[in-house]
């Protein structure tokens, strides 16, 4: 971890996260479902129904309730951060 690594996680201003060792892994649940977010403008309501859309077209439908369940768990940045767990954003 780098010197300024140390600093912002010691200042409490971001949480410490471990890349993937496999370059190829990005993390992504479902890396074959993509979904574009450019223009919901901060409609959660928007965002949940486009990912939940493109998981039943994939083929994922039944893991839309769960997908909605951990999205809808917290707060707008944390739905966000679900979403690009889940699908792969563009």
């Amino acid at each position: 971890m780098s010197y300024e690594d140390e600093l912002l996680e010691a200042t409490g201003l971001f949480e410490f996260v471990e890349e993937p060792t496999d370059p190829d892994q990005n993390g992504v649940r479902h890396p074959d479902v993509e979904v574009e977010l450019i223009g919901m403008d901060g409609n959660a309501f928007g965002v949940l129904g486009r990912v939940s859309k493109a998981l039943t077209r994939a083929g994922y439908g039944d893991e839309v309730t769960e997908f909605t369940a951990e999205a809808t768990a917290g707060d707008y940045d944390d739905l966000l951060a679900t979403v690009m767990r889940w699908v792969d954003v563009r």
